[in-house]
């Protein structure tokens, strides 16, 4: 199959949006994760570590179909969701939404990492000078976490791009809807004549997910660079 023809291009257009919604949907929370994990003696932290790592753990399909439960057309979320003509259910936005929950424990660890490596004397000083707890957070937590919070992106990007149980068992596997590269792999291999489409989404895979773990890696030794100086 030729890199430029239109079923190629919509295949990886779809799973370049779907991935990039993903981790902007999961960002804010996932900051907010990153900041009470990292922060000393924190009542309940075990816990609530295990439940953010929790999609890395257990099945995929498992997570699909919570997902089904709590966001389809039937669910307790997704029923209202759908009365506002909202739903999300077998469309790109329910990929979207199965690709941000099991990437969002690849985007909490090094924004929570890149918060843990903070100075807290920075904080104290802001906090002697007059500053607010929420000042000092967006003045100095957030923007020296940044490096950390890039390599997350990226990671909970190159995640969402291979994200195939939970989206299958959530949205299905719909051409030009939700069929992102990972289920257009699976189908292209289920058809006998299939080989060669499926071997150049695979290159295409291989390349992005290359690309995106060394801009990650270059985003972490510049944190550590940082820390060093």
């Amino acid at each position: 199959m030729d890199l430029s023809s239109p079923v190629v291009l919509s295949i990886v257009g779809l799973s370049l949006q779907v991935s990039l919604v993903a981790m902007l949907i999961s960002l804010p929370l996932a900051v907010v994760m990153a900041k009470l994990l990292a922060r000393p003696g924190l009542p309940g932290k075990a816990l609530l570590s295990a439940l953010v790592h929790l999609p890395l753990v257990m099945p995929p399909v498992v997570t699909g179909y919570l997902l089904l439960l709590a966001f389809g057309r039937s669910g307790w979320i997704g029923s209202a969701l759908h009365d506002i003509g909202l739903g999300i259910s077998f469309s790109w936005t329910g990929a979207a939404l199965a690709a941000g929950v099991m990437a969002f424990p690849l985007i909490v660890r090094p924004i929570r990492l890149a918060f843990e490596a903070q100075d807290v004397r920075l904080a104290e000083m802001a906090s002697l000078l007059g500053a607010s707890r929420t000042r000092r957070f967006f003045t100095i937590s957030l923007p020296l976490a940044m490096s950390g919070i890039a390599a997350g992106l990226v990671l909970g990007f190159a995640k969402a791009l291979g994200e195939f149980g939970a989206t299958i068992t959530f949205v299905s596997n719909i051409p030009g809807e939700t069929q992102t590269l990972s289920l257009a792999i699976y189908s292209f291999l289920q058809s006998p004549s299939g080989d060669a489409a499926a071997l150049t989404l695979v290159a295409i895979s291989i390349s992005i997910s290359v690309l995106a773990v060394l801009v990650s890696e270059w985003f972490t030794a510049r944190q550590a660079k940082r820390l060093e100086q």
